[in-house]
């Protein structure tokens, strides 16, 4: 079917709202996650500036490709890991400080890394530059970066496991028996199925959303970058820089193979046209928008995918009015506080399942690409990707911590893995590694349960 198909207004309406419905349990899930970690020290980010931000990110994405590509830009899981670190960085520097703005800067700068990979994907191809970050790379960060976050998804089930459970439960029974949409939102089922439980159980305050407004703005100036003109803690944010960037290597590969599926699906190559240096430019300056103003990290959503899929409408519009609704209800603070109430032991079980997924896909990054293990090379850059990650991770003082003059640096063990197995794949012969050969391979990277 046509992506230029005339639709009714009724029909064009009902599917913009279909595909807001698909990525909002994933996009509201990220704010809602750093908050969960450590409600009592720290705020979150704001879900009131996701949504407002992921809607504003998707249309200004939809006008650097040239209107082409149905795409939707939601929160990325990715950083997660990041925004973890970053927030211990803060909480154990004993400065006080919001984290957020810090984390902000340090995305901001991982999507500028897009626009740089867009720039030499326009002069170079994407073969040329591919060869710096393959699977063996990009495989075993992936992994770590779901290991990491697994101990906050079991602290948190251990509120109530039974709730826990049932997320579990809700999310496995759809993803596997589902039919058509409900297949799609396994996430957003399990949100909503637990937390009813939940609350016909006693087990929420509402208070909260009670005393919410109805109507308000969606950014909150401390949040955002532009507050740190204030004062800034120089070793945080250098430290936040470092952390934030490498995982862009990972955001960057789940972009291109969401472009290849979206290619497939919709039966253009836009890969081509628009073309990979405009689609990692949409995504690149939307992520960094995004952060500056204090919401997560922007990334192109598989569940949308999912929706073309299933109602074979490839009009673009359709998306770009789910980005309008979704910039609709970032203006609602009680639609905000009710996905704030949301029970930790909720979080906790689609979190168990997201966290595990995340180090899957890297396991099938590795796999579908067919990463050669009899290579000692390879398995050289795999274990000291992981044995760094994972060591400075869980260490006692959670970083390397050094000093440039009267600088503190904090680097994390995401940060020193990546540029270990980036460096070591750059001088190590033998990276046979080709990017566009292996389709499966290409679209590896999904962070989608």
């Amino acid at each position: 079917m046509s992506e230029n198909q005339k639709l009714s207004p009724a029909k064009f309406g009902l599917l913009g709202f279909q595909h807001m419905f698909a990525m909002f349990g994933a996009t509201v899930l990220v704010p809602a996650l750093t908050q969960i970690y450590a409600p009592e020290a720290v705020a979150g980010i704001s879900v009131s500036a996701t949504l407002f931000w992921a809607g504003l990110g998707t249309l200004l994405f939809h006008f650097l490709t040239k209107w082409k590509v149905p795409a939707f830009l939601g929160s990325s899981f990715a950083f997660l890991g990041g925004y973890e670190a970053v927030k211990a960085l803060v909480a154990n520097s004993g400065t006080g400080a919001n984290w957020i703005p810090y984390a902000g800067l340090g995305v901001a700068a991982a999507g500028l890394l897009y626009v740089l990979l867009s720039a030499l994907f326009k002069a170079c191809g994407a073969e040329k530059v591919m060869r710096f970050f393959p699977p063996i790379v990009t495989g075993p960060i992936i992994i770590c970066i779901g290991i990491t976050l697994a101990n906050s998804a079991i602290n948190n089930c251990a509120n109530n496991w039974w709730i826990a459970i049932l997320a579990v439960g809700i999310v496995i029974a759809f993803n596997i028996w589902g039919k058509g949409m409900f297949k799609i939102i396994p996430i957003l089922l399990g949100v909503v199925g637990s937390y009813a439980v939940a609350a016909l159980c006693g087990m929420v305050d509402f208070t909260p959303v009670a005393q919410a407004a109805w109507i308000g703005l969606p950014l909150k100036m401390e949040d955002t970058a532009f507050s740190l003109f204030a004062g800034v803690d120089v070793s945080l944010l250098i430290s936040a820089l470092i952390t934030m960037v490498p995982i862009a290597l990972a955001t960057m590969m789940e972009h291109i193979g969401d472009i290849c599926a979206i290619s497939s699906t919709v039966g253009k190559n836009f890969v081509k046209e628009p073309g990979l240096h405009r689609t990692l430019l949409g995504d690149g300056l939307a992520t960094s928008l995004a952060a500056l103003f204090g919401a997560p990290a922007n990334t192109t959503y598989g569940e949308n995918t999912g929706v073309l899929a299933l109602t074979k409408v490839y009009n673009p519009g359709v998306v770009r009015l789910a980005a309008v609704i979704a910039i609709v209800f970032s203006f609602c603070p009680k639609f905000a506080a009710l996905i704030s109430c949301m029970p930790a032991a909720t979080i906790g079980g689609v979190s168990m399942i997201l966290y595990g997924m995340i180090s899957a896909v890297g396991v099938r990054n590795i796999v579908e690409n067919q990463v050669d293990f009899s290579k000692s090379r390879n398995v050289i850059i795999a274990a000291l990707i992981m044995s760094l990650a994972l060591g400075i991770n869980f260490s006692n003082a959670g970083a390397i911590i050094f000093n440039i003059g009267e600088v503190t640096i904090r680097l994390s063990g995401l940060a020193v893995a990546s540029l270990v197995g980036i460096i070591l794949n750059a001088v190590l012969p033998g990276n046979d590694y080709k990017f566009g050969d292996n389709d499966q391979g290409d679209q590896s990277v999904n962070f989608k349960v």
